[in-house]
Parts: structure tokens; sequence; C-alpha cells
């Protein structure tokens, strides 16, 4: 009798469970609606050993996090930097910033974009192009991928995946 009032009470318990509503509640908070990540693939901080000579690009995958398909285009700020290198690559000397295709991205102030259209998630790559500078020695430079904040949206950085230091032997 006491199991019969057991198995009873459980099945009361689950009939009354599954009876109630789900909340349909989404999935984060308002205040990152808008907020987005830029990390390169793999998702590491590992420098990059080239070879001056190497005729095909020098790619960089990046990959861009969104949960969403927005009304505006996301834009991934990336820029080539020479500071704190000891033996700095120079641009248009040693490397160029380039596009698939291998045609030369122009750029005032070493910074460049990757746009996301309608801010979804996706894969794209950075390419560089070796320019076979003949000087003596080992060249540096890094890529690194920015914070880009704006009045619609930010897209931000993994601390362990945002900079590509690069050697040119």
């Amino acid at each position: 009798m006491k199991l019969i009032k057991y198995i009873a009470a459980v099945l009361g318990s689950i009939v009354v469970l599954s009876s109630c509503e789900k909340n349909d509640v989404p999935k984060g908070v308002d205040e990152l609606a808008h907020h987005y990540y830029a990390i390169f693939v793999p998702n590491n901080n590992t420098a990059v050993t080239v070879t001056r000579s190497q005729s095909t690009l020098v790619k960089f995958p990046v990959q861009f996090y969104s949960t969403f398909v927005r009304d505006y285009d996301a834009v991934c700020k990336y820029a080539v930097t020479v500071y704190g290198q000891t033996a700095p690559a120079v641009r248009g000397v040693d490397y160029n910033v380039v596009d698939k295709n291998g045609n030369i991205i122009p750029s005032s102030d070493t910074t460049y974009s990757i746009t996301f259209p309608k801010a979804v998630q996706a894969m794209d790559t950075i390419y560089l192009k070796l320019l076979n500078n003949t000087a003596p020695g080992v060249r540096k430079f890094e890529v690194q991928i920015l914070d880009n904040i704006t009045t619609q949206y930010e897209v931000d950085i993994f601390s362990t995946a945002y900079r590509r230091p690069v050697q040119i032997n």
C-alpha cells in the first residue's frame, strides 16, 4: 500500500511540473545584444614565421562571433604594427596587406577593416604578400585585431587571440 502511495505521489508531481508554462525568455542581456567578437583562428596569439621568398599569400583566418542578423554591417578593425620590434618590417618593402586576389589594400595609417554584412557570424581572412626583400636579417611585425566601438555596436577581442606576431626570415 505504501508503494502505491509513493508511485501516485511521484506521478502526481510529474503531472504538476509538466503542466507548467515554459517562459520564453531570450538568451543574453540587452546591454550585450550589439556586442560581437573577432578573433584569430586558431584561438591563440602564437607567432608565425615565414620565408621572405614565399610566393603564396600569408593567410590569417578571422572568426566573427554573432548570434543575430542585424540591419547594419559590423566592421572589424585590424592594424599592422612594428611597435617595440627590434628589426621592424617595412610595409611596401618587406610585405603588403592585400585582398584575396593579391591587390594592395590602401591605408594611410596601417589600420584596415573587414566588414561582416548584417553582423552575421562568419569567417574571413587577412592576407599579406611578402615582397622578397633581399636585405639581410630577420624582419618583424605584428597583425592585431582592434576593438571597434561605435554608437550601434562593439566588435571586441579575446585576449588569447587578438594578435599574430610575424617574423620574416
